[in-house]
């Protein structure tokens, strides 16, 4: 097998989602260099070939694989970073490595949330605390669960960037005959819709486990859609960020909104079905066993929009059900009061 070795690449994460990224890379012949926050996880995928915890079905060619737990390392001898670790952990991570080593690299975004301390996206913090340079950051979106990937099901991603060239040839590092890339230049709007969706994705949940069914699912992801593109919109406008027309019925958007209020590999719509069905949230956090990214990301949109005052009752009601304890009943009878 011939080695891609035009690039460096260093991949920082080590769940679900970073292990299937791992996947796609090897299998375009990159040689990777991964990070992982136990060594006792790195020796035994040295040994077994696949992944302690996550993703088990994919069998990695560890000739392929070069693996660490220093962050420097990753950092200094690789030419671009991938990032997919949950956004509650991502500052804690960034702490530890200087300003100095990100110099000249490019970012990939993995993340399909929003910093949860900073209340920032990952590519605002970097601007705000390394100066990092926002045409080498790109953003991965779209419809894309990580067991899909591992089994090769047809799947599609979009890579956000301001220059759809670079874009370009950033997502034709991803694409395999199972993942099809796409490219925008809504590199904010891509990422405010990913991390609203998993919002509505618990939300959706939580009617799913009060006994709702699909008609009224229906109505309510509809209603999250417009939701949704019209804060983008709102917010875009407010940050004087480079908006550029997007398409709200885009996979990146509409699709990715879908597949996670739908979809049986939803960890935020399994969190909250388990709300709807009476699970103090609490406890259906420790019992999910993983992150469910709306759960943070619902607390960062509301402190956000408490400075901007856009109208996402949505979005608001589903903070209320998981920080001040209102009722899920309650919710979705409000919401129901609102939808058209």
């Amino acid at each position: 097998m011939k080695q891609n070795a035009a690039y460096r690449v260093g991949l920082i994460g080590y769940g679900s989602w970073a292990t299937a990224i791992a996947k796609v890379l090897v299998d375009n012949h990159f040689t990777l260099h991964w990070w992982f926050r136990k060594a006792e996880d790195i020796h035994y995928l040295q040994q077994h070939h696949h992944h302690p915890r996550y993703l088990p079905a994919i069998h990695f060619p560890t000739k392929q694989l070069k693996f660490t737990t220093n962050l420097h390392e990753i950092m200094v001898e690789n030419d671009w970073i991938v990032i997919a670790v949950p956004s509650a952990f991502v500052e804690s991570l960034l702490q530890q490595i200087p300003a100095s080593l990100w110099e000249n690299k490019s970012v990939v975004s993995g993340i399909k949330g929003i910093l949860p301390d900073a209340h920032q996206l990952l590519n605002d913090y970097l601007a705000t605390h390394f100066a990092f340079p926002i045409h080498q950051y790109f953003a991965i979106t779209g419809p894309c669960h990580a067991e899909e990937v591992a089994s090769e099901k047809l799947s599609y991603i979009t890579i956000s960037g301001l220059d759809i060239d670079r874009a370009q040839r950033m997502a034709n590092r991803f694409r395999t005959d199972y993942l099809k890339t796409m490219v925008n230049d809504d590199l904010w709007g891509a990422q405010y819709a990913a991390v609203l969706k998993n919002i509505y994705a618990i939300g959706a949940g939580i009617a799913h486990g009060l006994g709702h069914g699909d008609n009224f699912l229906a109505v309510y992801v509809s209603n999250c859609a417009h939701e949704m593109d019209a804060f983008n919109q709102a917010l875009c406008a407010q940050q004087q960020y480079a908006y550029h027309a997007r398409n709200a019925f885009a996979s990146a958007y509409l699709g990715d909104l879908l597949v996670t209020c739908y979809s049986q590999y939803s960890r935020n719509r399994t969190l909250g079905t388990m709300i709807g069905k009476g699970y103090p949230v609490k406890s259906a956090l420790l019992e999910l066993g993983m992150v469910a990214e709306g759960y943070y990301a619902s607390q960062s949109v509301y402190t956000l929009n408490q400075q901007y005052r856009f109208h996402i009752p949505i979005a608001e009601t589903i903070y209320r059900v998981l920080w001040e304890h209102l009722a899920p009943e309650q919710a979705i009878l409000q919401l129901a009061q609102l939808f058209r």
